[in-house]
């Protein structure tokens, strides 16, 4: 069977049970701090399993993208090294949410595996936990497995948890013996790749609290996965996951870039490197496709770890050049079918990844020449441990993480002080710290919820209206600040950029003023930054107001703010619309902060968006403006409808199973849940202020709309009139052009100063140059003129450099804080006293807290301690008479 009819054949059986097929969640969770990546297929469904949500089916199937590369779950380390680990991988898996329980699982399982997959039933082992009896029961009753074929395993092996919190529960694994005689009992659950886990069936019964203590779920529910990649090596006859049609392309693509084939040995050095190069490929692939970007944070520095970790593989290959992205098209190709975000985001992925590459490669062959000199000087003293000192300098001066040097450590038989890289690590934090401005610490008082009645849900009618009259269901005072629930609300809350409302709540006695609205869940927080008693009309404190939730409030949002963030929420989707028209549709939002005042919009993009196109962008969108169209609004749409019409949707982002759709006619169309103006022509106009670099192929872009884009082009208008006054231009003189010819005069001027000036310090050289002392019959001149850059230093030392003859000199000047010392050696002084401007001016630059050094003859070097200069010189002077002497 292709691995893409296994695939197939799973999702039909299940199908054929009464499952929902569901699409794979992105591997970025969305809205999971506790998660770097998704990794598991439980992950989307952790809310059903905590009772916080819910779906519209009570079975599921998927097959689920998955990382594993970070926290409890990493098989970083074991990847190329077996048979079977990766850091991406597929997890087929089928859910009961609520609905049938053990028994159904492992019968399906095993009716999927001995009769439709028809595996030879001697060779599986099923283990269950500990004390589960239930599960040992229905393997014995339920299926024909040879009962000693059934195990018991503790919690190590049989008990499965997402993280260190959230839901969890015993498991009943099904390990297949792949030995020749049969003879793997024994291996089960040891690691051992002749005897391998297949399939995990996790009863969800538990949520696993912060204590780490176990709290029952009010359901119980069913959690399976199988590694897709392992069950296609079982059916396709592999000893190797690598050896299946999952990752023959990318082999032969390989092979095709270095000319070196692929032979399937474990221990081969350059089997092991493609089969890194492979995997992490596809890691990088997926992630930054559903998001993520290498960066030196949290994901982000996992994924640079595992590219640079690829790219030193990519070096035994003798491949010297960039060949991770070239490889995310047969990705795409291979896998497009199943991820159609594959083939939308490859060539942003490409750029991505090709510019990680680019810029580790040009400090990995100089890191990996320092860690060859670290590895000398061990041997030279007999040691076998590297330094933490030197494994930090490694990774903080040429980008190499901790375990690629564990890595390099390991090929030549040596180990790391991790806990000293651990100590200069928490060093350099330290020192960060101490340079960043002492902030205020606010104590949060953590105050406790008092709902009036059961918590609910909030009713959110701002699409229609921004005012109403509703009830307080809840109160909150925490840090002094009030927090109100209402039962219905036009406040929308922080949410897909778009920032919360301001407004006014008003009770019978007392008023609100609301500063921010945020959402927790179903319910809808309005924070209040003052409280006025109604009476008086003075603030009080929120403590003493009685709040009751049968009594009536009225709620207003602030009309004029809420307007303008609509204006600049409906700009970003014709900024996004234009920028891919502009500058290419591999351009994806990656970003947005919308309010009242601006917008940002962050975007894939790989390199500086030039003034041309920010112009076009800003012209294409007005132009929308001015057309004036009218905004559709698509309320309760099935999300794969919406794809299938041409809707964008972001990876990366949590979407539920029905979806809202604004679009612009012919212009745009996203899923968005914000508030937009009715039509285009009230946003009036838009102006982009800024544009800049956020991250490796990340731009942003902050803009304004409607007012406050009027108020700045009035305001940048008057100054020009201002400048026309001042340079006195008028009619069509340009005022650009006077600029320019004043900026021409103003050069020519410091021209003709600089010459003067370097005129005169000549002539007061040649002066000190006749007095400088003799050792030896060589001469030393220094010289310190005041307030002399380095060109004028750098001038002045070539013109006396041929002047001084048997000679050496040193002048050391400061500009703005900076020291410039420029040392020269005449010919004579070369040649007949053996001096050498380079080394020279090397040694004195150490006292000004710098470094330099160039030729014999003139060298410069620069430092930031001007109060260093008298030892520069000093030591200058010293280190001449010495060789002299």
């Amino acid at each position: 069977m292709k691995s893409s009819d296994i695939r197939q054949s799973f999702l039909d059986f299940f199908g054929q049970k009464e499952h929902t097929v569901v699409r794979s969640a992105p591997v970025i969770p969305a809205e999971d701090p506790t998660l770097l990546f998704t990794n598991a297929g439980m992950n989307q469904f952790k809310d059903v399993f905590l009772d916080k949500g819910s779906r519209p089916y009570s079975r599921a199937v998927d097959t689920q993208k998955c990382i594993r590369a970070s926290g409890k779950h990493n098989d970083l380390e074991d990847v190329g090294r077996d048979t079977y680990h990766h850091t991406f991988f597929e997890m087929l898996g089928n859910w009961s949410f609520g609905d049938y329980y053990k028994k159904e699982a492992i019968v399906w399982a095993w009716e999927l595996l001995t009769e439709v997959w028809k595996l030879p039933k001697e060779r599986l082992y099923a283990t269950v936990y500990t004390d589960d009896d239930e599960s040992l029961g229905i393997w014995e009753k339920e299926t024909d497995i040879d009962s000693g074929h059934i195990m018991r395993f503790d919690e190590k092996d049989n008990f499965w948890e997402m993280g260190e919190t959230g839901p969890c529960g015993p498991c009943s694994e099904i390990h297949i013996d792949l030995t020749e005689d049969l003879s793997g009992k024994e291996l089960v659950n040891a690691g051992d790749h002749r005897v391998i886990e297949l399939w995990n069936l996790v009863f969800i019964q538990y949520n696993r609290k912060v204590d780490r203590s176990l709290e029952p779920l009010p359901k119980k529910h069913v959690d399976t996965g199988m590694g897709f990649e392992r069950i296609t090596a079982v059916l396709q006859g592999k000893g190797s996951n690598y050896d299946t049609d999952v990752f023959r392309p990318l082999f032969d693509a390989i092979t095709g870039l270095t000319g070196i084939g692929y032979n399937a040995t474990l221990d081969g050095e350059q089997d092991i490197a493609m089969r890194v190069i492979a995997d992490h490929a596809r890691t990088l692939t997926f992630a930054i496709t559903d998001g993520a970007v290498p960066s030196n944070e949290g994901r982000g520095y996992v994924l640079r770890r595992i590219l640079r970790r690829a790219v030193r593989y990519a070096k035994k290959l003798d491949c010297n050049q960039p060949v991770l992205y070239r490889l995310v098209g047969v990705i795409a190709d291979t896998m497009g079918d199943v991820f159609p975000e594959l083939r939308k985001q490859q060539k942003t992925v490409e750029k991505i990844v090709r510019s990680e590459e680019e810029s580790f490669l040009v400090t990995l062959d100089r890191g990996i020449e320092i860690f060859g000199e670290i590895i000398a000087a061990l041997r030279g003293s007999k040691q076998t441990r590297i330094s933490g000192e030197d494994a930090f300098r490694l990774y903080d001066t040429y980008g190499f993480p901790l375990d690629l040097t564990r890595l390099m450590a390991l090929e030549e038989g040596l180990t790391i002080d991790e806990e000293g890289f651990d100590t200069c690590m928490q060093e350099q934090k330290e020192r960060a710290r101490k340079d960043r401005k002492q902030k205020q610490q606010i104590a949060d008082e953590q105050g406790e919820w008092n709902w009036f009645g059961k918590r609910a849900r909030t009713i959110f009618l701002g699409y229609e209206t921004l005012d109403t009259e509703a009830k307080v269901v809840g109160v909150k005072i925490a840090g002094g600040q009030l927090q109100l629930v209402l039962d219905r609300t036009p406040f929308y809350a922080e949410s897909g950029g778009q920032t919360g409302d301001k407004g006014r709540i008003e009770g019978q006695q007392y008023s609100v003023d609301v500063v921010d609205t945020q959402k927790d869940g179903d319910v809808i927080v309005h924070v209040a930054s003052k409280v006025y008693d109604r009476g008086t009309g003075l603030e009080v404190d929120p403590a003493e107001i009685e709040f009751n939730g049968a009594d009536p409030v009225y709620v207003r949002v602030d009309k004029e703010a809420r307007e303008a963030t609509e204006r600049n929420h409906t700009a970003t989707h014709l900024l996004h619309a234009a920028l891919r028209k502009v500058l290419g549709e591999h351009v994806q939002q990656k970003g947005s902060m919308v309010g009242p005042d601006r917008l940002r919009f962050d975007f894939s993009h790989f390199e500086k968006v030039s003034q041309h196109e920010l112009e076009a962008v800003e012209a294409e969108v007005n132009e929308r403006i001015r057309e004036a169209g009218e905004l559709v609004k698509h309320e309760d749409v099935p999300y794969e409808e919406a794809l299938e019409k041409g809707a964008l949707a972001f990876f990366g982002d949590k979407y539920a199973d029905r979806v809202r759709v604004v679009e612009v006619p012919g212009v745009s169309m996203e899923l968005c849940g914000g508030t937009h103006v009715s039509n285009v022509g009230k946003i009036g106009l838009f102006k982009i202020i800024n544009e800049s670099s956020i991250a490796s192929g990340i731009r942003r872009i902050e803009a304004i709309s409607g007012k406050a884009a009027e108020e700045l082009l009035w305001g940048e208008y008057q100054e020009l009139q201002q400048v026309r006054l001042l340079l006195k231009t008028g009619g069509d003189e340009s005022v650009v052009g006077r600029v320019q010819e004043l900026l021409e005069e103003r050069k020519n001027l410091d021209k003709q100063v600089q010459d003067m000036r370097l005129s005169l310090l000549l002539d007061r050289a040649l002066e000190q140059l006749e007095q400088a002392d003799t050792v030896n019959g060589c001469r030393i001149f220094v010289m310190k003129p005041e307030n002399s850059g380095a060109d004028t230093l750098r001038n002045l030392g070539h013109f006396l450099q041929k002047k001084i003859g048997r000679g050496v000199g040193l002048l050391a000047g400061e500009e703005n804080g900076k020291v410039t010392l420029v040392g020269f050696a005449g010919d004579e002084a070369i040649s007949e006293c053996g001096m050498n401007a380079g080394e020279l001016v090397k040694k004195a630059a150490s006292k000004v807290q710098g470094g330099g050094g160039g030729k014999p003859g003139l060298a410069t070097a620069g430092g930031k301690n001007p109060a260093g200069i008298p030892d520069a010189i000093k030591m200058f002077e010293e280190v001449v008479r010495e060789k002299l002497q």
